[in-house]
């Protein structure tokens, strides 16, 4: 067995930066680091571990989207879901700092509703700058089929944040 504690000292700066660029959360995004790390020593009970950054970035941004889920059906429900640091920073922009905000709670919510595997490739190629050979390698899929999700990925989430840009399409063509 591995030294988990030089594990989680080299490895979790880059987890806890998955988490906290997925979640923007400090709450959550400590709960999706201390899940990953415990996943990851369940697996490693399992199997050998051959990567393991690949492997705390895949589980890591698993969870991260769960929890983006979860904000989802909380938020359907009328519980709030804020970061009460993110009330105490001010900005010296207010109108830039809640455009930001906005854009990113809107990406957030998007990513959620995306099918799991093209949230997970969707993550791991833009959040976590994998390439489609890590990715395939990570998730156990074919080359082809992560471009093709990555693909998939893009049109929905671009239909979900810009519902009017399937329209513009038609009237241009």
């Amino acid at each position: 067995m591995k030294d988990w504690q030089t594990i989680v000292d080299k490895f979790g700066p880059q987890v806890w930066a998955t988490a906290y660029r997925l979640l923007g959360n400090h709450a959550d995004a400590s709960d999706c680091f201390q899940e990953t790390f415990l996943s990851a020593l369940e697996v490693s009970k399992r199997e050998k571990i051959r990567n393991f950054p690949a492997l705390l970035t895949r589980i890591c941004t698993t969870r991260a989207i769960d929890r983006l889920r979860q904000r989802i059906r909380d938020h359907q429900r009328n519980i709030p879901n804020t970061d009460m640091e993110s009330i105490a920073d001010v900005d010296r922009n207010p109108a830039a700092h809640i455009r930001v905000e906005e854009l990113s709670a809107k990406l957030q919510e998007a990513i959620a509703q995306l099918p799991e595997q093209e949230a997970q490739v969707f993550c791991l190629r833009h959040f976590n700058e994998m390439s489609y050979k890590q990715i395939s390698e990570q998730l156990g899929i074919k080359l082809s089929k992560t471009g093709v999700l990555l693909h998939r990925a893009r049109k929905r989430l671009r239909d979900l944040l810009d519902p009017q840009s399937e329209r513009k399409c038609e009237v241009v063509l």
